[in-house]
C-alpha cells in the first residue's frame, strides 16, 4: 500500500505594501532631477535664441526701419541661395574649409606617425605641438598677420632678405595671396587637432598583428598601407568631421586677417556684414539658419563615427 506525503507548503515572501513602494516615475524623476538646471540652461542659452532666428528668418526686417516689416516666407532663403555675393561666400566656405580640413589631415598624419615612436624628449614634442590649438582664434591670427606675414617686419620676409640679400623680393603677402594666408593660419592651428586624434588612432593598433606583419617580411610602406590605414579609417573620418563643422562656422581668421576682402569672405563673416552693415536681421538670419542646418548634418556623421568607435572598442 503506498503512502502519499502531501506536498510541502513553502512560506511566501511577504508581499510589500504596494503604497511604500515608490513609483516608478518618481524613481526616474529622482535619478534626473540633478540633470534639470544644465537642461533649462541649455535650453535658455541656445535653443530660445536659435528659436528666435529661425522666426525672424521669415521676416523681411530691416533695422533701420523696424516698422516696416512684414512675413516673407522662405524669400531670405532664396535670397541667400541666389544672391552672387552670397553664393561666392558659400563657396569660399567650401573651399576654404576643405583645403584646412585636407592639409591638416595629412601633416597631423605625419606628425602622428612621428610621435608614435619612442624618442628622447617625445613628452616634450608633444606638449610644444599642442600649443597652437590652445592658443586664442584671434591672437593666432594676429600673430601670423604681424610677425610672420608684415611685409615691412614680418618673420617670412625677413628670412628672404637673409637668403637672398638686399634685392630678395619682398612680397606683401595677404595681398597677392589673401586665402592661402588666411588657410595657413588655420592649418597652422588645426594641425595639433588632427595629429591628436589621429595619434590616439595609431596607439590603439594591435602591436600582436604589427609584429606579424614584420616577422612575414612586410616593408614599412606595407604595413601602413595593408594594416594602419584601414585601422585608422574612423579616426580619419571623425577628424574630418569635427574639423569640418569648425572650420565652416570660423570668423576669427578671415576677419582678423583680411577683413573679408580680397575674395576672403566666408558664409560667418558675410552673416556678419549683413546683420551688423546692412541691418538686414531678416537674411542674415536665414543665412545662420542654412549655416546651423549644415553644421547639424556634419555633427550627425561625426556622432554616428564615434558611436562606432565605441561600438568597436567594446567588441575587442
Amino acid at each position: 500500500m503506498s503512502v502519499t506525503t502531501p506536498p510541502t507548503r513553502v512560506a511566501a515572501a511577504p508581499v510589500r505594501p504596494a503604497a511604500t513602494r515608490p513609483p516608478n516615475r518618481m524613481r526616474a524623476w529622482a535619478t534626473r532631477a540633478p540633470l534639470l538646471p544644465a537642461l533649462v540652461f541649455m535650453i535658455l542659452v541656445t535653443q530660445l535664441p536659435f528659436v528666435a532666428t529661425l522666426v525672424i528668418s521669415f521676416f523681411d526686417w530691416n533695422a533701420l526701419y523696424p516698422d516696416d516689416r512684414r512675413f516673407a516666407g522662405f524669400a531670405n532663403y532664396s535670397e541667400v541661395l541666389s544672391t552672387p555675393e552670397l553664393r561666392e561666400s558659400v563657396g569660399t566656405t567650401v573651399l576654404l574649409t576643405a583645403t584646412v580640413v585636407l592639409v591638416s589631415l595629412v601633416l597631423g598624419m605625419a606628425l602622428a606617425l612621428l610621435l608614435d615612436r619612442k624618442f628622447r624628449g617625445r613628452a616634450v614634442v608633444r606638449t610644444m605641438l599642442i600649443a597652437p590649438f590652445l592658443l586664442v582664434p584671434v591672437a593666432a591670427a594676429l600673430l601670423w598677420k604681424h610677425v610672420l606675414f608684415n611685409p615691412e617686419y614680418g618673420l617670412f620676409n625677413g628670412l628672404l632678405n637673409w637668403i637672398g640679400g638686399d634685392g630678395a623680393a619682398q612680397p606683401d603677402w595677404i595681398s597677392e595671396m589673401p586665402l592661402m594666408a588666411v588657410e595657413a593660419s588655420l592649418i597652422w592651428q588645426w594641425t595639433p587637432f588632427m595629429t591628436l586624434i589621429l595619434l590616439a588612432g595609431l596607439q590603439s593598433r594591435d602591436p600582436q598583428l604589427l609584429e606579424a606583419a614584420r616577422m612575414d617580411g612586410a616593408s614599412a610602406w606595407q604595413e601602413f598601407v595593408h594594416i594602419t590605414l584601414p585601422h585608422m579609417r574612423r579616426y580619419i573620418e571623425l577628424s574630418v568631421l569635427l574639423g569640418s563643422i569648425y572650420i565652416v562656422q570660423n570668423f576669427d581668421a578671415v576677419y582678423t586677417i583680411t577683413s573679408g576682402g580680397l575674395g576672403t569672405a566666408n558664409l560667418p563673416y558675410t552673416i556678419y556684414q549683413t546683420f551688423y552693415q546692412a541691418h538686414e536681421n531678416g537674411l542674415a538670419s536665414a543665412a545662420g539658419v542654412i549655416v546651423v542646418i549644415g553644421s547639424l548634418i556634419l555633427a550627425t556623421f561625426a556622432l554616428r563615427v564615434v558611436s562606432s568607435l565605441f561600438r568597436a572598442e567594446v567588441s575587442r
